[in-house]
């Protein structure tokens, strides 16, 4: 996909602190360099930051999940193509996990 492609992301792990904010600035910053626009809610310690609006999730050619707990507001995200991965994975591989979640978005 070309420049101007959209991503949300929402972020989240059972202590709602370091892994949350690490897989947050990982898809973030992986975004960022492929050219992409990204949003990323995170659900933390200090509850839900940067929240996503319908308009942003509307907007966007795919969401991902990158959480080891069930997140806040699943439902929203029924219009959008949703991959789910764990913190870890969203660390480790972010520029990955972004194809990926591209690749549903393609017809």
């Amino acid at each position: 996909m070309e420049n101007g492609t959209r991503i949300v992301v929402v972020t989240a792990c059972p202590t709602g602190i370091a892994l949350t904010y690490m897989a947050a600035n990982r898809l973030a910053a992986a975004a960022q360099r492929l050219g992409y626009l990204v949003k990323v809610e995170t659900q933390g310690a200090l509850g839900s930051e940067d929240i996503l609006t319908r308009k942003d999730i509307g907007r966007a050619d795919a969401a991902i999940i990158a959480a080891d707990v069930d997140i806040e507001g699943m439902d929203r995200f029924q219009s959008v193509p949703v991959l789910t991965v764990g913190t870890g994975r969203a660390i480790a591989e972010p520029e990955a996990v972004l194809a990926e979640a591209l690749a549903l978005a393609r017809p």
